[in-house]
């Protein structure tokens, strides 16, 4: 399984950069080079614990469909969603939010294992570690920038 393990940094209250995470809207708006679209499940707004949605998206050349569910969420401090079906053999992603100088320091733990086995483990490897590594750097840049400018 690879782990991806990012930090950032943002001049906000933790109340909204949380919401600003959980953003449907928002998500669609940071996924602008794989035109992702939410299409089933919760397509709008704030996601929920317990909610589902499911985004097709042209990775790679290829339109994917990706159904996650909200598994755990405490307002405003932490919530995380898992692959219920999708291209990876599986999917987990935890979003963390603390309160830290005066902001909030947003941690994004995400974990994937890719189908075909060692195959699978040398494309992560020499590829899509870094592929998703940029996808979720690209997301957290447009929440820093659009909660730093309200």
């Amino acid at each position: 399984m690879a782990t991806i393990y990012l930090q950032t940094f943002i001049k906000k209250e933790t109340p909204v950069v949380f919401d600003l995470a959980r953003d449907i809207d928002l998500h669609q708006k940071s996924t602008g080079k794989t035109n992702e679209k939410a299409i089933a499940g919760r397509t709008s707004g704030l996601i929920e614990e317990n909610e589902t949605v499911t985004w097709r998206a042209k990775h790679l050349g290829v339109y994917q469909t990706l159904t996650t569910k909200i598994i755990s969420m405490n307002k405003p401090y932490q919530f995380t969603d898992m692959m219920l079906k999708g291209a990876f053999k599986s999917m987990k992603h935890q979003h963390i939010f603390k309160e830290k100088n005066g902001g909030t320091l947003m941690t994004d733990i995400f974990e994937f294992e890719s189908p075909l086995g060692i195959i699978g483990k040398l494309f992560n490897h020499f590829f899509l570690k870094d592929y998703m590594r940029k996808f979720l750097l690209d997301r957290n840049a447009l929440i820093k920038r659009i909660a730093e400018s309200t």
